[in-house]
Order: C-alpha cells, then structure tokens, then sequence
C-alpha cells in the first residue's frame, strides 16, 4: 500500500506563491496516476491537476498557467507549484494516487491554503 503525507499549505497574500508537497511511502511503483484536488468550504471537491506516468499533465481552467504539477522521477514526491494566488483559491488541498494494483485511489489527509490580504 502506499501512504501521503502533504505539506506546505499555509497563509499567503494575493499574487503569492505556495508550493504544496505530497510524499509517497510504501510501493510507490504501482502509482500511475497522481492528482491534486482542492475543496473550499461549502464547495464541492474539485480536480486541480494530473500527472500521469507518461509524464501528461491536465489542468482545471483556472488555474491554467499559475499552476505547475511535477513529482520526482521515483514517484516518491508530488508536488503543486502555485503561483500568482487569488483568494479565490482558497481551499483545503489533497493529494491523491492511483494505483496498478488497487480498487480505488489513496488519498492524502489535506493541507489548508489561505489567501488573503
């Protein structure tokens, strides 16, 4: 199985940068997939970033272009580059694997991101 622990969140103002990491433990080979969500209050859970294994990247409109997904070459670290922060990207951000040999994907426990003046 495989565990993540996040990092990073934290306060910042507008036009500030974050960057949030996920670190994989356990059989990390299996992940092929590894994706950030972000959930703000009252706010349904939302797809912010994939990185597949072959290296693709997906990202939600807005944040096209301030935002960077990226993991080491071990799958071991996933990371979110966040730039230019607009209050209205305030959220609770988890990471999430998927994995060749798992049912359903793992989840990591969140990390809290605020921006504001």
């Amino acid at each position: 199985q495989v565990q993540l622990v996040e990092s990073g969140g934290g306060l910042v103002q507008p036009g500030g940068s974050l960057r949030l990491s996920c670190a994989a433990s356990g059989s990390t080979r299996g992940i092929y997939r590894m994706t950030w969500y972000r959930q703000a209050p009252g706010k349904q859970r939302e797809l912010v970033a994939t990185l597949s294994s072959s290296g693709s990247t997906t990202y939600v409109d807005s944040v096209k272009g301030r935002f960077t997904i990226s993991r080491t070459s071990a799958n071991n670290t996933m990371y979110l580059q966040m730039n230019s922060l607009k209050p209205e990207d305030t959220a609770v951000y988890y990471c999430n694997v998927q994995l060749t040999y798992a049912l359903f994907p793992i989840w990591g426990q969140g990390t809290q991101v605020t921006v504001s003046s």
